[in-house]
């Protein structure tokens, strides 16, 4: 499986209310749909699939919540790409391909959704690196 696309198709972050008290982050991944594409590429004809995916964070209680719907363009080889479709039949997708299409998704929407959040002074959603001041060890002998 290679990534040879991806793009959002909508970009949606609003901020509800102002924050009162303890704020739960939330996130979910849903794949909408997997089917094959024409890139017209003579080259990638017949093995490229279309995977669409919608990726919320939600700030509960009701503060804000970040939608973003993409495309995703991957060439498989052809029968990787057949099994897939037909395990997507029933909504069903390998664990080793379910992983790597999250984890492709986290990736692009993630750096994103920092960029937003940063803009709209909301909480980050992922924990930033800190730096602390070392502590002093304890010199009495």
């Amino acid at each position: 499986m290679r990534l040879i696309g991806f793009n959002f198709t909508k970009i949606n972050i609003e901020k509800l209310e102002n924050s009162q008290g303890k704020l739960n982050i939330t996130t979910n991944i849903d794949i909408l749909s997997i089917e094959k594409t024409d890139t017209g590429s003579f080259e990638l004809k017949d093995d490229v699939l279309a995977v669409e995916f919608v990726y919320f964070i939600n700030y509960e209680p009701n503060f804000a919540k970040i939608e973003f719907k993409g495309n995703i363009l991957l060439y498989m080889e052809p029968k990787q790409a057949k099994e897939l479709l037909k395990s997507w039949k029933d909504k069903k997708l390998p664990d080793d391909v379910r992983i790597s299409l999250f984890n492709i998704i986290l990736s692009k929407s993630n750096i994103k959704a920092l960029e937003l959040e940063n803009e709209l002074n909301l909480p980050l959603h992922l924990p930033m690196p800190k730096l602390s001041k070392p502590k002093e060890e304890n010199k009495s002998n």
